[in-house]
């Protein structure tokens, strides 16, 4: 039996990942979540991601910790990396995953239901919104508890989300946080009673906005803080211009006038 389900709703394609009993996070899950995933970003009929838990206060735990044992035990007693190298990804696709859901041309939610820490909540951190449960009991990274860090993006995304000095915080503590305090810190946009309905309330309203101007506004926001502010500039007044060239655009801006009668005015 997998791991992963997908269900639509209307343009919304909801990804549930459960691994009973903890709902960890392993090399046979990020395969299936990235499957699952690369299908909904490939179909035109998906306009909106929704990710969530399948197990009841668990959104996603965190990666395998014995997984991760075994490939600590494989690669050896290496030296510490240089600091320019790249670190290897926990689960080979796993990385492969995270980065896709930052870069696809859709608007991707995060519907936290519960526990969200270490892998599960880089995942969370990839995605454009995060909607979290009030009573989640945990959402964090605490990789160094175990003598690691954090290896799928959360030591370069949580800076840009909450800033260096407090996510320097949780990360070289560990520390993690309940659903309504990620809310008032601004490590999740809403911490709600029930997540899944709040995140595809806000997916049917992504789903009236054309896909075009969507995807170009995540794509240029996504890279604002990666470039020279004139290069971005640049970027986007290119880009504005061939947004006017698309069919949803013109539609857009076509349902977006006012009635004959109120242009004389």
């Amino acid at each position: 039996m997998g791991l992963v389900s997908v269900e639509r709703k209307a343009g919304t394609a909801v990804i549930t990942y459960a691994n009973p009993p903890l709902g960890t996070m392993t090399v046979q899950g990020s395969e299936e979540i990235l499957a699952a995933f690369e299908a909904c970003v490939a179909d035109d009929a998906v306009r909106v991601v929704v990710l969530t838990g399948g197990l009841p206060g668990i959104f996603i735990r965190h990666y395998d910790v014995g997984e991760l044992s075994v490939m600590s035990d494989t690669i050896g007693d290496a030296r510490p990396p240089a600091a320019e190298a790249t670190p290897p990804r926990p689960g080979g696709t796993f990385g492969a995953f995270v980065d896709l859901l930052a870069s696809a041309p859709k608007p991707v939610i995060a519907a936290i239901n519960g526990l969200c820490m270490g892998g599960g909540f880089e995942i969370a951190l990839a995605c454009d919104l995060r909607i979290a449960a009030l009573d989640a009991a945990a959402i964090g990274l605490p990789e160094t508890r175990a003598g690691i860090f954090p290896g799928g993006g959360g030591t370069q995304r949580l800076p840009r989300v909450i800033g260096e000095a407090k996510a320097l915080e949780m990360i070289l503590l560990g520390k993690v946080v309940t659903g309504e305090k990620a809310a008032e810190i601004g490590l999740v946009h809403e911490a709600v009673a029930d997540p899944l309905a709040r995140a595809l309330e806000i997916a049917a309203e992504l789903e009236t906005r054309g896909k075009d101007g969507l995807a170009y506004a995540k794509r240029l926001t996504r890279a604002a803080l990666d470039r020279p502010l004139a290069e971005g500039l640049a970027d986007e007044r290119r880009s504005f211009v061939e947004i006017l060239k698309t069919a949803s655009a013109r539609e857009g801006l076509r349902a977006a006038r006012p009635p004959a009668a109120l242009q004389d005015l």
